[in-house]
């Protein structure tokens, strides 16, 4: 049986895609099937937004503090099935929704998306990796290429448009101080906030 949904600390977090448009040097898919504890999280097939709904309700939503879409792909890849399921989760819960994103799915898209994403989701969270669109591409290694880095920046300032929570994020062991401090000065330049948060294999 395949993992629709898994608990992280209090969180329920939904897997509905193993595609991603990005390669990452440091990606937690490169060191097993699971994380967190969880059961195997590459798909047998992606699960439909029946699916999807149908495993959410086998939680009690008022006792976790968010709902999220972080699996083992780019959430947004799916992203009208991703606003089906979130709608739904709206219209039982007050539960708080996040996505663990990217920022590539103007490119996926070909369009503008953040504006999709109002009333819907509480709190986007931003991959940002890198402080400039060479180490970027190195270490994200986007199949769109060097236009990447500067979507994915676009693509944030458009989302503190319709969304009330963006962070933006960088891993402790792939960034140094220095770079941190300069990440920071370009989350304040697109109105995010910066995380430092840590590699877990």
């Amino acid at each position: 049986m395949m993992t629709i949904t898994y608990k992280v600390k209090n969180g329920i977090y939904i897997n509905m895609t193993n595609r991603c448009p990005c390669a990452c040097t440091f990606c937690l898919r490169n060191n097993g099937e699971s994380i967190y504890g969880s059961d195997p999280l590459w798909l047998d097939h992606e699960p439909t937004v029946e699916e999807v709904c149908a495993s959410i309700d086998g939680w009690d939503l008022d006792q976790y503090d968010e709902l999220v879409f972080c699996g083992y792909g780019e959430p947004t890849e799916r992203l009208d099935d991703l606003l089906q399921v979130a709608s739904y989760v709206k219209g039982k819960s007050n539960i708080p929704i996040r996505i663990n994103t990217n920022g590539l799915s103007d490119l996926i898209w070909k369009k503008r998306t953040a504006p999709l994403l109002k009333g819907k989701i509480d709190t986007v969270s931003v991959s940002l990796n890198a402080t400039n669109a060479e180490e970027y591409n190195q270490l994200v290694r986007p199949k769109f290429g060097i236009d990447s880095f500067q979507a994915m920046l676009d693509f944030t300032k458009d989302c503190v448009q319709y969304v009330p929570n963006v962070v933006m994020t960088v891993v402790d062991v792939v960034t140094t101080p220095e770079e941190q401090d300069i990440c920071r000065s370009i989350c304040a330049s697109v109105g995010a906030s910066l995380r430092v948060r840590p590699y877990e294999n």
